[in-house]
């Protein structure tokens, strides 16, 4: 699996706190396009997330290890690994895309706008 580097301080996420973690990831959190995700896919590396959650929350809960959150989310089906009908859809071109990368995962999520903290 190709690495995907964190763009966290040297320090790593372990030594932020949340706020400034939060922050961190807001800051790396940006618009993306499909060609640019495309070789991901092909990996298996992209999650998707509902436009219910807040793409920077699901972040942090999985970099923070916090197992029972996602486990749920997941449950509920608002986490998912990227399937090809969403693939083909988004490499239509007519999504917004915004992604924020918790190696070895890149979260993705289709949205009307900027994501927005729930």
């Amino acid at each position: 699996m190709t690495e995907i580097p964190s763009n966290l301080p040297e320090t790593g996420a372990a030594a932020l706190d949340d706020d400034t973690l939060y922050a961190e990831l807001v800051g790396q959190t940006a618009r993306i396009e499909w060609p640019e995700l495309e070789r991901f896919f092909a990996k298996g590396q992209i999650l998707k997330i509902s436009p219910s959650l807040d793409l920077v929350d699901v972040a942090m809960a999985i970099i923070r290890d916090r197992t029972d959150a996602v486990a749920a989310w997941q449950a509920a089906g608002e986490i998912d690994a990227l399937d090809t009908h969403t693939a083909r859809h988004w490499a239509g071109g007519e999504a917004t895309l915004w992604a924020v990368v918790t190696p070895p995962w890149i979260l993705v999520q289709e949205s009307e706008g900027v994501p927005a903290r729930h």
